[in-house]
């Protein structure tokens, strides 16, 4: 799933970083590398803190409203991540890296929403989401709450309504997962997200 996220926000990047003369063109991969780092990461430290339902009232939005996706905070913390990072490795000034950070980030986030959405796209989905960002913990959680052949999705339906799954809910779902995402921190502090994410530059 890191490899269709970097591939998607590297098609938003095409746009945004590749016809702007504040980026060399020869940082435009590592940009997107860096954008998708932010993303990836960013949405596994709010589920390592808990906050699987901010995530899960994110992707029930509709990725085309970009002035609800401003609004968000987890993607306020995004795009004030990744204009640090433009400031620190590519030496942006403040109003270039504000710039580009908010229309990239919201940009690819759109693209993701409204991807993990259509039940039509099989190269994205919230299980593969958090699987990815959580060590494959959402599969271990969707098996043991007993998910009906639908996996996490279905599951995760249930507690959009407020209603409880069988085994303990919701509350044992978030520290579940929180779990997980703790434990990929752990092993990816060193820069092993970002790492993986190099490795699909060609």
């Amino acid at each position: 799933m890191l490899k269709e996220l970097f591939d998607l926000v590297r098609g938003h990047a095409a746009e945004s970083v590749a016809n702007n003369p504040d980026v060399p063109n020869e940082h435009n991969d590592a940009v997107a590398a860096e954008a998708t780092n932010t993303i990836a990461s960013g949405l596994r430290n709010v589920v390592a803190g808990g906050g699987l339902q901010s995530i899960l009232s994110l992707f029930s939005g509709n990725g085309n409203d970009k002035k609800g996706l401003l609004s968000n905070p987890i993607v306020s913390m995004m795009m004030g991540h990744f204009a640090g990072k433009l400031m620190n490795k590519f030496n942006l000034n403040n109003t270039q890296a504000n710039n580009l950070s908010g229309s990239l980030i919201p940009n690819a986030l759109g693209s993701l929403i409204n991807k993990t959405n259509d039940p039509g796209n099989s190269g994205f989905s919230l299980e593969k989401l958090l699987s990815s960002i959580t060590g494959g913990k959402s599969d271990e959680v969707a098996g043991q709450q007993g998910a009906s052949g639908g996996g996490l999705q279905d599951l995760l339906k249930q507690f959009t309504g407020g209603g409880q799954g069988s085994g303990g809910g919701l509350m044992d779902i978030v520290k579940s997962l929180a779990g997980g995402a703790q434990q990929q921190q752990q092993q990816n502090g060193g820069g092993g997200l970002m790492d993986l994410i190099n490795g699909f530059i060609k």
